[in-house]
């Protein structure tokens, strides 16, 4: 369980969730001014703690401002799979269906925290909210296309082409957040955690940052992942076909070749 507690002098920005959602659609003045009335009310969760129970429902709808958790699910032996990554702008718990029963595990790998969503949720709800409506849906929709680029990343990729797929996963949701650039983005992964999600072994998952940084693809530093040649990297990986980037970037504008 995730503990409330009150604004402190210095607090993690809503900027990150403005970013994102404002990627996703066109928001109001009013409805960011409905997102930042949500900073007064503010929850944490350090590393380890467990946000949603697998089996449980959401407790309430929440704005991702600081940290990153997994959604996963950890095997009777001590064995996980990570499916996918909460970061900084993401929403948990907005959805228009009724509270079902979470299939993973969401569970804080850094210090985590989020800010209480229900006015937002309410106001989307009652029709007050048209923007944020579509910019939730687009999230929703974006989320099931990163579910089903993992299934084609454990499934079809080369260890090689995997790493390199999901640095650029990783590289164009953070920046769209506001929290890296074409290059460079925070990493605050374990190898351990690396291996988890790409379904690799730890021995693996060194061995292929180790080739990718002799290649001259990728530098990783105190925390911070660069992409020295993300065109490559793409072409590696076949990045640029998959569905939830070119999700993004249509609900942004851009074109990419086909």
């Amino acid at each position: 369980m995730m503990n409330r507690f009150k604004p402190r002098l210095a607090v993690w920005p809503v900027d990150p969730v403005l970013r994102k959602l404002n990627s996703l659609a066109k928001l109001s003045p009013d409805e960011e001014a409905l997102l930042r009335a949500a900073a007064e009310h503010r929850e944490r969760a350090a590393p380890g703690e467990e946000i949603i129970g697998e089996g449980q429902a959401a407790q309430r709808p929440r704005l991702v401002v600081a940290g990153w958790a997994a959604r996963q699910r950890v095997l009777p032996d001590g064995r996980r799979q990570i499916f996918s990554f909460v970061l900084p702008g993401d929403v948990l718990g907005f959805t228009a269906r009724p509270a079902t029963a979470s299939p993973w595990s969401v569970t804080a790998l850094t210090a985590f925290e989020t800010l209480d969503g229900q006015s937002v949720a309410e106001a989307v709800a009652a029709g007050r909210a048209p923007g944020l409506a579509v910019a939730v849906a687009a999230f929703e929709a974006q989320g099931a296309q990163l579910l089903l680029d993992q299934m084609v990343r454990l499934g079809q990729l080369t260890a090689y082409e995997r790493v390199a797929h999901f640095f650029l996963e990783l590289q164009r949701r953070l920046q769209v957040a506001g929290l890296g650039d074409s290059q460079r983005f925070p990493l605050p992964l374990t190898q351990e955690m690396l291996a988890d999600a790409l379904g690799l072994s730890i021995v693996h998952v060194n061995r292929t940052l180790q080739q990718l940084r002799r290649e001259g693809l990728i530098e990783l530093r105190s925390g911070v992942a660069i992409l020295l040649r993300p065109d490559m990297l793409s072409s590696i990986s076949d990045y640029d076909s998959v569905g939830a980037m070119r999700l993004l970037d249509a609900s942004q504008g851009v074109k990419r070749p086909a």
